[in-house]
């Protein structure tokens, strides 16, 4: 069953969703060289004790930290420890979530660490980010699930490949409604298959978190002995883009972004609904 959300939920996940958003600014800021991993997952926590929100990360089936830091070629997942030391050329997939009265939000975005970095490497985030925002341009009435997994795989078609040869699409891991809890029905794919079809009608309410993870070689993942942490097989790095957005009846609403998204569905001809807290 999906969960369709009233405006006055909407709303509550927009306040967690700016939280979330407060957590990517400061780790942002903070993932430089010579930070650790756990020194990224200290600035999460406090940014949450600040806003009076809770972690939708820690506990979450056993997960220990506040947020996931993926290094390299670890896809997602990644988990904060004081070992993991930034450096030079590093890239970093941060995944972060909150919770505000109940109501989930949860987007990640890929940096890059000091300088040294390849051009390819600043292409496959690009191309990750964009394709993210392909697949939210199609939240729009009508439309099905289907319609965000080919707007996602067919913008990473399109483009020119790596020196590497290919994108690999991530094919283990996907989007998912969100609300009521992080992880909710439906999983959304990044890329068609037949064998799932068009998924449910898209209508207000209806709230996803959309999250291509893209690498610079294989689609396939394997998972270490700690159970979470996510790497590619080949070793190929990789990039993780993640926004939650809602449908309402003006539109959709990116609660993740800190305006909403109208810059970039701008782009797009799309005006995003009000914000609900604005």
């Amino acid at each position: 069953m999906v969960e369709i959300k009233t405006p006055e939920q909407i709303a509550k996940m927009r306040e967690a969703g700016l939280v979330v958003a407060a957590i990517h600014q400061a780790t942002r800021e903070a993932a430089v060289p010579g930070a650790s991993t756990k020194d990224l997952d200290d600035v999460a926590r406090k940014v949450i004790a600040d806003h009076g929100a809770k972690s939708n990360f820690l506990g979450y089936g056993g997960f220990p930290a506040t947020i996931c830091t993926s290094v390299n070629d670890v896809v997602v997942h990644g988990i904060p420890d004081a070992e993991t030391v930034l450096k030079d050329g590093d890239i970093i997939s941060i995944d972060a979530g909150a919770i505000v009265d109940g109501w989930h939000g949860d987007a990640a975005f890929t940096a890059f660490v000091g300088d040294g970095h390849a051009p390819e490497l600043y292409e496959l985030s690009r191309v990750t980010e964009e394709s993210m925002w392909a697949g939210i341009a199609a939240v729009r009435k009508g439309n099905r699930l289907v319609d965000i997994s080919k707007a996602i795989e067919g913008y990473i078609r399109r483009q020119p490949r790596p020196a590497s040869g290919k994108y690999g699409i991530v094919e283990d891991y996907g989007g998912h409604g969100i609300g009521s809890q992080m992880h909710m029905d439906p999983h959304l794919l990044n890329y068609v298959s037949k064998k799932r079809g068009k998924g449910p009608r898209l209508v207000p309410g209806f709230c996803i978190a959309i999250e291509p993870m893209v690498s610079l070689g294989t689609a396939k993942t394997h998972v270490l002995s700690d159970d979470w942490t996510v790497k590619t097989d080949d070793g190929t790095w990789s990039s993780h883009w993640e926004h939650s957005v809602a449908l309402t009846e003006e539109g959709p609403l990116v609660l993740t972004a800190v305006d909403g998204g109208a810059a970039k569905l701008a782009e797009y001809g799309i005006q995003t609904a009000p914000d609900p807290l604005a």
